[in-house]
């Protein structure tokens, strides 16, 4: 399990660096070709756009192993061992659930699109759309991988490789 969780991070990790990577090239060019030589690309911007939600959507598991979701503990953080492993497992079933919704009515809008076509590049809409049920299925697989130290706060980079610590008297 281990090894497959090492090459979904690592693909994960690739497919959004290429991405972003893509998007700098294409906009750094567009701009060179813009102010440099008066003209520019007319796909360029909405590829950069496609690119960039592809990107931000396949991320979002990075995101959760890194702590860099947005998130207000300042409540949870304050509550007894137990119940913030409790608080923290409802929040991770949560986004479960709602990833895999996201995946579901993610592949019916793919589908909803796939006859129309895009403005600058008239490429069928369902490719762009793809980033949602995409990625959603990117963060199911982390999560899968990965709930038991979210709900430990052992977030990767961070001190506490264990979660932490239970207050005294407290069982972990």
């Amino acid at each position: 399990m281990h090894r497959i969780e090492t090459l979904l991070v690592r693909v994960n990790r690739l497919l959004v660096a290429l991405a972003l990577a893509a998007v700098f090239v294409i906009v750094f060019v567009n701009v060179v070709l813009r102010y440099g030589f008066g003209s520019s690309l007319a796909w360029a911007e909405e590829t950069a756009r496609f690119l960039m939600i592809f990107g931000t959507f396949a991320g979002a598991g990075l995101a959760l192993r890194q702590g860099g979701l947005v998130a207000i503990d300042m409540l949870l953080e304050r509550l007894p061992y137990l119940l913030r492993r409790l608080v923290r497992w409802a929040g991770a079933l949560a986004m479960g659930g709602f990833m895999a919704l996201l995946v579901w009515y993610g592949i019916a809008f793919v589908d909803f699109g796939w006859n129309k076509e895009t403005m600058a590049t008239q490429i069928s809409r369902g490719i762009p759309y793809m980033a949602i049920p995409i990625g959603a299925a990117f963060f199911l697989a982390h999560l899968f991988f990965f709930a038991r130290r979210y709900v430990d706060g052992a977030f990767e980079g961070s001190e506490e490789a264990e979660g932490p610590a239970p207050e005294e008297g407290e069982a972990r």
